[in-house]
């Protein structure tokens, strides 16, 4: 069985990261949009990172224009845009899919590993997987749950 570790992505700046360059923190994995009702949540998004990063939350963004065409950008205007509009400095990535023949392979995982309400599907932008130190995915949100109301299941997994 594959774990977290043996997927990459390609960083919105170009870059390939591996996610094996977060072994040992809590990663919390957010499919991302631009102009979508959720979009506010960058906002807390980045207080959590400003908040936890130093003590080993890593947050990664993952831009997709699935539901609602809601991130129509380039990769350079959605950067600016977040940059601008919500100050973000965790990771985002370049632009994916989360559902259907396209979706991409960590999705695929994460997906199987934490079912939603509608099964392998997600339904809608700002969809949060936690997981925790070890690669393991251990919670699965959806768009209306607030990331502050992550905060204690965050803090329990970096201090266990």
């Amino acid at each position: 069985m594959a774990n977290i570790y043996d997927y990459s992505f390609t960083e919105i700046s170009g870059r390939q990261c591996n996610l094996s360059e977060f072994e040992g923190k809590v990663l919390l994995i957010v499919n991302t949009a631009s102009k979508c009702g959720f979009t506010p949540q960058y906002a807390q998004l980045q207080a959590l990172h400003e908040k936890y990063h130093s003590s080993g939350l890593e947050i990664i963004g993952f831009p997709c224009n699935q539901f609602g065409r809601q991130e129509p950008g380039s990769k350079d205007q959605i950067s600016k845009f977040c940059r601008i509009n919500y100050g973000v400095t965790f990771r985002l990535s370049q632009k994916i899919y989360v559902n259907g023949k396209k979706t991409h392979p960590l999705f695929v995982y994460l997906k199987s590993s934490l079912k939603g309400i509608f099964g392998n599907s997600i339904k809608w932008n700002f969809t949060k997987f936690l997981v925790d130190k070890h690669g393991i995915p251990v919670q699965r949100l959806g768009s209306y749950t607030s990331p502050d109301k992550l905060i204690p299941l965050i803090e329990k997994l970096l201090n266990d």
